[in-house]
């Protein structure tokens, strides 16, 4: 690949999922993962402060969330507003294009103690992500903290889910049955 064709953070996460895979993530190295994607060690520098930062995305998924609490419907109650923004996560970001490579990369995350780490440290950035847009819409803190943490537990179950390669349903409706779950198990007494 040239230098000149587009998408380089893409082409960088791709050929790093694939270095990750064929030789380990502590063995791989930036500037193997840039030749690989036919780029410059400085060029994947401008992307990623870092190799281990190369899977986490460059904050899209915050503003997806952050953007579908905020187009939910006035109406809307706080895990109403949580669900929306994963229906649009599911309806712009895990697509089934984008599934294959979830999955390939969840399997590197879960080899790894230190991108496993990360990856905890991402969802609790998300979980705080939702709590300030849905107290932008007005919902009190706690029960914004209450909404994101069943959120980021429903999108954990969706994800599993959806990276299960035995399951071919899109995330939002994966999202919006386990959102159901954990709405049914709050109603048992």
């Amino acid at each position: 690949m040239g230098r000149w064709q587009p998408d380089a953070p893409g082409r960088l996460a791709a050929a790093a999922l694939d270095l990750f895979e064929e030789h380990g993530y502590e063995s791989t190295t930036v500037i193997e993962i840039a030749e690989r994607a036919g780029l410059t060690k400085s060029t994947f520098f401008r992307y990623f402060p870092d190799k281990r930062e190369v899977l986490f995305g460059r904050g899209t998924i915050t503003g997806l969330l952050t953007e579908g609490i905020a187009s939910a419907p006035p109406s809307a109650g706080p895990l109403d507003a949580v669900a929306e923004a994963l229906d649009a996560l599911g309806r712009t970001f895990f697509t089934v294009d984008r599934r294959e490579f979830s999955r390939r990369r969840q399997a590197v995350l879960n080899a790894n103690t230190e991108l496993r780490e990360r990856e905890a440290l991402k969802r609790i950035d998300l979980t705080a992500a939702m709590i300030e847009a849905l107290n932008r819409r007005g919902v009190p803190s706690l029960t914004a903290r209450v909404a994101a943490k069943l959120g980021m537990l429903v999108w954990g179950i969706a994800y599993d889910q959806w990276i299960d390669s035995n399951n071919s349903e899109g995330f939002g409706p994966l999202a919006r049955q386990a959102l159901a779950e954990v709405r049914a198990v709050g109603a048992v007494r």
